[in-house]
């Protein structure tokens, strides 16, 4: 009769583990140090090396580094070439080039460009002019004589000076962008097709343009899009002369000398300038020759040092402040770029300007603004960002002494506002802090009329935020700087500077101080819906506040912050406000808690988070939100307060239930919290802990059907069915496993992963795998038979319809009989804690042992049955995975079997057979007649004897695997 072998789990697991070798420290180690072998010709001594005088050793491994230590390496042997001498002046002039370089904490002027072209805008119409002269200034022919191309170019400058241009009116602030992107497009098309003088006459007239200040409001953002015009010059003409230095044998180097420079190149540059030169008017000569300005280093070593002092007296022949103080910005800006260190002309560029600065109110200016209708509080801010970018060149790397002059000299102004506002704009914050009193009595002194004192305090707050005051002064500091906050009445201008205030008030001061200052914010932003307006800077306050208080239950203890977030009424803003709060909370609070402010605060932040999700949402929003939630669930702790920390997860199932993966994380959290009260009892409940472990059942199994995916509950069913029975809820735990089986029939054939559809059959696998080691330890009910679980299990598995070329079934059957085999041994491989399993139940009944073996003749004759389907090249990989579990049911030492087999190329099926010996190697010789699926082949298995030896086990087979060291005879 057909038994399963009796297995000694114990035994087998002792046979099977890995014998302990003891480990012998030899010379090889992998973490030993590598010691090194100094060769003899030449000794170069090394920090932290081992040195030997021996050349070599036997008993060593070479290393592939170790040839740098005696010299032989290409890099060694080039540096005992170079001259000493040469390698101390190849050092000192790097170390020169280094500090004319601008450094990282250098803000370019890339950065700001947007936010001028985005600031400063008008809604009037705009004008400019376009030059239209003739087509005479194409590339002539290669048949073209020199002189008629000479004779071509002067007739186009000179129709150029005779002004043939059209004046465009009436240009909106988009057409007027439009137009200087084709001019700019216009320089490089012309320069492409070698139009050079074409080229210049467009720099020309576009510098021209600076001139123009008809639209004061605008001048700021044409200043930037004009001189991108000129960058784009400055960088074709310094490319071209700088590729006319390449000859035959070598390139000029970055960084190059005058003699390195070819006359040609050096007659070229000339030209250049000679051209500039001949410009008549004032504004575009100097425009167009500050952008070749680097062009200067072909000429002389010293022509970028003598030309910066002469632009800048240029500038003094320009009469509108207002375009002087841009000039002096680009001049400033293309000599940080080429010359950095030469900080003089940087210097008498900005003196040059305190000295010209009373003509803004002079009566020209006055006059100018009258005719515009513009207010001097509108104008003042236009000289902002040149003034700004000036004194960021003058501080940089300057020295502390240099913000004392400024200052002096901004007193002997009058401490005037605007200048006062640029200093404190570029300086170092720590300078800035050290000297604030001076600032605010400063700042009390100017007159509001020009440039408004809140900006002035918004500047210093923005220092303050970076670098701290003195400690002394911090308190004073803050109560001079609300007095003028808190009296703006309009509540835009109060809101850009409570928001730069609020970050120096949660550095400096504790709740109360914040506190204070969020009512003053609600009270100035309440009335007529300000807030509507003004939310970027609501936000920015919100995230200053919590990254300063990360302890939630001090933040949530000031008074004013809950009702400060109920000014964000829009739902978009409202929302990314809570990810702000929930992001910091998750990264900030180290310990689980139950404080109930807390707890109330973020639930109300969370359900917030949560009511936004409609059909619209998209799935990554989706999937941040319940990150964000779960992350606050999972730091909610009631200690042994389980009923409470239930209670808890009762309440947030209700408030989270369009969020799937926090009503999974709930389930495993309430299943951990049953697993913590079996593991405070010691597996011994009472009858209230045994109550409260089956409400924490129940809880998972009311919430589990209201999942969508499918494979969700499947996972859930099984894992809340294992708690069940770890807790002693029997009836429970069939209830489980029981909504497992009937749910498996719903599995789709195909399944959404990460947007992408793939089979699921693979995850059905994988699933029903994990089912059946469980099954191993389920009790039978005592009402529904013997193994009903497994039978219920396996109709399912019958009715499933499954993909006709796939194997998946089979190897479903196959596990099928691992269960069954492990089923009818006398002790079971594991248990669980004060469960009865059928081991404990039948004790070895036969009755029991013979259900068994019908369920597995059943299922051996459904693998029989898919067998005789199979094409012959399918056979062999799932026969050796039907003899797995056939060995392990009937011999248990398939991973030997396996072992030798694992060389094998192919293996031949007969029909069942009447007997089969295996003794010292599978010999068939009693077996009579074959069936073979495949063509005779010669197969090896070179095992040696011994290997599987069972003599006292001859039963029939039900199914023969031949595997000869002879060959297999035909049918």
């Amino acid at each position: 009769m057909r038994h399963s072998r009796s297995r000694n789990y114990k035994a087998e697991f002792a046979s099977c583990r890995l014998e302990a070798v003891p480990l012998e420290f030899g010379d090889y180690h992998p973490l030993k140090p590598i010691t090194v072998t100094e060769s003899k010709t030449k000794k170069v001594s090394r920090k932290g090396s081992t040195s030997s005088t021996s050349s070599s050793s036997s008993s060593s491994v070479l290393d592939p580094l170790s040839s740098v230590l005696d010299g032989t390496d290409p890099l060694s042997m080039f540096a005992a070439t170079v001259d000493p001498a040469a390698t101390d002046s190849s050092r000192k002039r790097r170390d020169r080039d280094e500090n004319s370089i601008v450094g990282s904490d250098f803000e370019p002027w890339a950065n700001k460009r947007g936010e001028i072209l985005a600031r400063y805008t008008t809604t009037e119409k705009l004008s400019i002019n376009l030059f239209m002269g003739s087509e005479k200034g194409k590339a002539g022919t290669a048949t073209s004589a020199m002189s008629e191309k000479v004779r071509t170019r002067l007739e186009e400058l000179d129709d150029f000076e005779e002004g043939s241009q059209k004046e465009l009116l009436n240009l909106t602030q988009q057409d007027y962008v439009n137009r200087i992107e084709e001019l700019n497009q216009s320089l490089k098309d012309a320069w492409a097709s070698d139009q050079k003088v074409k080229a210049l006459k467009i720099v020309i007239q576009c510098s021209k343009l600076l001139s123009d200040t008809g639209v004061i409001q605008f001048y700021p953002s044409k200043f930037v899009l004009i001189t991108d015009i000129l960058d784009t010059f400055g960088k074709l003409v310094y490319e071209r002369i700088f590729s006319m230095c390449v000859d035959n044998r070598s390139v000029l180097p970055d960084h190059f000398s005058p003699e390195n420079v070819n006359d040609t190149a050096k007659e070229t540059c000339l030209n250049w300038f000679f051209k500039i030169a001949s410009i008549r008017e004032l504004i575009p000569r100097f425009y167009v020759e500050a952008s070749i300005l680097k062009c200067n280093k072909f000429l002389s070593k010293t022509g970028i040092s003598e030309c910066l002092p002469r632009l800048t007296c240029m500038i003094r022949g320009i009469g509108d402040p207002l375009v002087s103080v841009y000039a002096r910005a680009y001049l400033c800006r293309v000599g940080m770029e080429v010359a950095p260190h030469l900080k003089e002309s940087l210097n008498k560029n900005f003196f040059d300007f305190l000295l010209t600065f009373k003509q803004i109110h002079g009566d020209t200016v006055q006059n100018q603004l009258v005719v515009q209708g513009v207010e001097l509080l509108s104008y003042l801010p236009l000289y902002s960002p040149a003034m700004d970018w000036i004194f960021q060149c003058i501080s940089y790397h300057a020295p502390e002494t240099l913000l004392t002059e400024m200052m002096d000299r901004c007193k002997k102004l009058g401490n005037n506002a605007l200048l006062l506002n640029s200093v404190m704009s570029a300086f170092r914050a720590e300078f800035i802090a050290t000297r604030s009193m001076d600032f605010i009595g400063m700042i009390k002194e100017c007159d509001e009329s020009g440039f408004p004192k809140h900006l002035l305090f918004r500047s210093l707050g923005l220092n303050l935020a970076l670098a701290d005051p003195p400690e002394g002064d911090r308190l004073q500091i803050l109560n001079e700087a609300w007095k003028v906050i808190t009296k703006l009445k309009n509540p835009q201008d109060y809101i850009n500077c409570a928001e730069v205030w609020v970050e120096y008030t949660c550095k400096h001061f504790t709740k109360r101080e914040v506190n204070t200052v969020l009512a003053d914010v609600i009270k100035h932003m309440t009335p007529d819906r300000a807030f509507e307006d003004s939310y970027p800077q609501l936000h920015s306050i919100i995230k200053k506040v919590i990254a300063h208080f990360h302890d939630f239950s001090v933040l949530f203890s000031v008074e004013k912050f809950l009702p400060f977030l109920d000014m964000f009424q829009k739902e978009s803003v409202r929302v990314e406000v809570c990810k702000c709060i929930m992001e910091v909370f998750i990264k900030h609070q180290q310990e689980p808690t139950k404080d109930p402010v807390i707890l109330n605060a973020l639930l109300h932040v969370c359900k917030t988070m949560h009511d936004s999700v409609n059909a619209l949402t998209l799935e990554d929003e989706k999937r941040m939100l319940a990150y964000l939630i779960n992350g606050f669930i999972k730091m909610v702790s009631f200690g042994r307060d389980f009923e409470q920390q239930l209670s808890f997860y009762v309440e947030a199932r209700s408030m989270f239930c369009n969020l799937e993966p926090v009503l999974v994380q709930l389930i495993h959290s309430v299943n951990r919290l049953a697993m913590e009260t079996r593991k405070v009892m010691k597996g011994n409940h009472s009858r209230k802990t045994a109550a409260f472990v089956r409400a924490c059942v129940a809880y998972c199994f009311i919430t589990i059907p209201s999942l969508v995916g499918i494979f969700t509950r499947l996972n859930l069913y099984l894992h809340s069915g294992q708690v069940a029975l770890a807790n002693q809820c029997l009836s429970q735990a069939d209830a489980f496993f029981k909504a497992a089986i009937s749910l498996i029939p719903e599995v789709p054939k195909m399944i959404n992963i990460d947007g992408k559809m793939r089979p699921s059959e693979s995850f059905l696998l994988e699933f029903l795998c994990n089912f059946f080691s469980t099954l191993l330890i389920v009790p039978d009910h005592p009402e529904h038979g013997v193994l009903f679980l497994v039978r219920e299990l396996l109709n399912v598995i019958q009715d499933y319809t499954w993909e006709d070329s796939s194997d998946d079934k089979i190897r479903i059957y196959t596990c099928v009989l691992h269960l069954l085999s492990a089923m009818s041994q006398e002790t079971y491989l594991y248990h669980i804690d004060k469960v009865d399993s059928n081991d404990s139940l039948y004790g070895g009944d036969s009755k029991f042992l013979a259900e068994n073996n019908k369920l597995c003749e059943t299922v051996m004759a459904q693998i029989l049955e898919h067998l005789k389907t199979l094409a012959k090249d399918e056979v062999g990989a799932l026969c050796l995975l039907h003899l797995n579990a056939r060995v392990s049911r009937v011999v248990g030492h398939w991973s030997i079997l396996e072992r030798k087999l694992g060389h094998v190329s192919n293996v031949f099926l007969c029909r069942p057979i009447t007997e089969c010996s295996i003794q010292g190697f599978c010999s068939c010789t009693k077996c009579s007649v074959f069936q073979l699926l495949a063509s005779p082949t010669r197969i090896s298995a070179p095992w040696g004897a011994g290997t599987l030896r069972h003599e006292s086990w001859r039963p029939p087979c039900l199914w023969g695997l031949c595997v000869t060291h002879h060959s297999i005879p035909p049918p």
